[in-house]
Parts: structure tokens; C-alpha cells; sequence
């Protein structure tokens, strides 16, 4: 671990807001076209594994706290490297089928019923 590492605290990380921001705190390469694309998706799989963490981890160090967020940080941007936003479903609008929507396969279906 690094001068660096060693003092960042969970004090500064709690001042961050954005994704660019958590990304340089931890020292993670990231593309920047791809993060301002994807930022919403990267931040809430980061937020939901940070519970996991702080679930997991209670009693942990503060560093050690912190290094396990950096791993989850690098999780999140990594899942949207090799998944789409529809296909992880992490936010409701993706997970609702519209009321009024009729699927072609719905349609097909019907069809081969008939």
C-alpha cells in the first residue's frame, strides 16, 4: 500500500459525488466516453455493492473498508464493460414491461396458437 492509500480516509470518500470522482480517488484507469455513457448504471451497481460490503464487512479497518469499495468500484464499471444496462436491469424502468406494450414474440406466440 501507498503513502497515497494510507491517507485517504472514509472522510474524503464521503465527500464524493461523482463517478469520475470516485474513479480518480481510487486510482482506476477509466475511459471517460464510456463512464459519461454509462455513469447512473456504474454509481448504482457501486452503491449497491458498497451495502454489501458494509453488510459483509462490519468490523473491518477503515483502509480495509476502503480497499474493498475500490474492488467493488472496479466491479461496477467492469460489469458495463461486458453487460448492458438492459441486461442488468439495476433500475426500474428496465425491469417493468409497459402496460401497453405488445411484444413481437407475444405476437408470434399468438399466432402459432392459432
Amino acid at each position: 500500500m501507498t503513502a497515497t492509500e494510507e491517507s485517504k480516509t472514509l472522510e474524503q470518500f464521503s465527500t464524493l459525488t461523482d463517478a469520475e470522482d470516485y474513479l480518480q480517488f481510487f486510482d482506476i484507469e477509466y475511459d471517460r466516453d464510456f463512464v459519461n455513457i454509462n455513469r447512473l448504471h456504474i454509481l448504482k451497481q457501486f452503491s449497491l455493492l458498497i451495502k454489501e460490503v458494509d453488510k459483509a464487512f462490519p468490523d473491518v479497518t477503515e483502509a480495509e473498508k476502503l480497499e474493498k469499495y475500490r474492488l467493488a468500484l472496479d466491479e461496477a464499471y467492469q460489469v458495463f464493460l461486458t453487460s448492458s444496462p438492459l441486461e442488468t436491469k439495476l433500475f426500474k424502468v428496465f425491469q417493468s414491461k409497459p402496460k401497453n406494450f405488445v411484444s413481437l414474440d407475444d405476437l408470434a406466440k399468438k399466432a402459432e396458437e392459432k
